[in-house]
């Protein structure tokens, strides 16, 4: 394989590893795995070169999920995937669509690996069944039932609808300068009553290790925690899996990244931040 091919590909070869694992530094594992893979073989009986490189990286994702599980049972706090920075100014390339975004990427890891596995090289990579019973193990009608399971609880947490990019931006818009300002009234009346604050501090760093419930009371943590790192505190905003999110440095470190879940109405359904150190030092953003 040239590496003008592979150059064209790598993008969903870590696509795929991403979607799988929720970590980059996992993905870019794989992604170093499958080109080592990929130069070594003899290519030329490969018609399809995406789609072996994509079963070649869902097999190796797949051993890595297998064995993660352990070390997630054990992870200090609420678990999130790690930020993975979309848009024009990227580092890494990415097939974006929602199935990269922190909501979905926290449905996808209650699913089994089987049903992770099957689910995006399915649905989201167009991967036949029977290319995917040989990544799993099983008979394509396993694999498709497996699909099917995984197809199941990703629509039943699509249930609510969820706003629009404009509407999303314009609530992020406004959500930053309440925040900035600690205007409490004006962060209230964003946070749906009914809203989720998570935090993953990964035992690294101070974070509540339990979700923190209620509009109200999540109003007032936020202002809490703005007081400490005002005034050296900046806030840049970003793109996270494809969605709008806010980033914060202090003195000149990044310190934390928010992404939000907002529903149809407007109103901030989730704030999932993002503290643990180890999961922010891939990101690079110019502030």
């Amino acid at each position: 394989m040239t590496e003008e091919e592979w150059a064209e590909h790598r993008p969903a070869v870590f696509g795929v590893a991403y979607r799988l694992l929720g970590t980059v530094t996992d993905a870019e594992d794989v992604v170093q795995d499958v080109w080592l893979r990929a130069t070594a073989a003899d290519m030329s009986e490969v018609a399809d070169r995406r789609a072996w490189l994509v079963t070649v990286a869902a097999r190796r994702s797949y051993d890595i999920l297998r064995s993660a599980r352990v070390r997630r049972e054990t992870y200090v706090g609420p678990w999130l995937p790690e930020p993975l920075l979309t848009g024009p100014d990227a580092a890494e390339p990415v097939l974006v669509d929602e199935s990269v975004s922190t909501a979905m990427l926290l449905v996808m890891e209650e699913l089994t690996p089987p049903e992770r596995v099957a689910f995006v090289l399915h649905d989201v990579f167009e991967v036949p069944f029977d290319e995917v019973a040989a990544v799993l193990g099983n008979t394509p009608a396993a694999s498709r039932q497996l699909a099917s399971r995984a197809r199941r609880r990703v629509a039943a947490a699509k249930e609510q609808p969820r706003a629009g990019r404009p509407e999303r931006e314009r609530v992020l818009t406004v959500f930053r300068a309440a925040y900035e300002a600690g205007d409490l009234e004006q962060l209230i009346k964003l946070l749906h009553p009914d809203a989720v604050y998570v935090t993953d501090g990964g035992g690294k760093v101070s974070a509540a290790r339990k979700l923190i419930l209620g509009g109200e009371r999540i109003a007032e943590v936020l202002d809490r925690v703005r007081r400490r790192w005002t005034p050296t505190g900046v806030v840049v905003p970003c793109e996270v899996g494809g969605e709008p999110a806010i980033a914060v440095y202090r003195d000149g470190r990044l310190w934390l990244i928010d992404t939000y879940d907002i529903a149809a109405d407007g109103r901030i359904l989730a704030v999932r931040r993002m503290l643990n150190p180890d999961k922010l030092a891939h990101v690079d953003l110019a502030h």
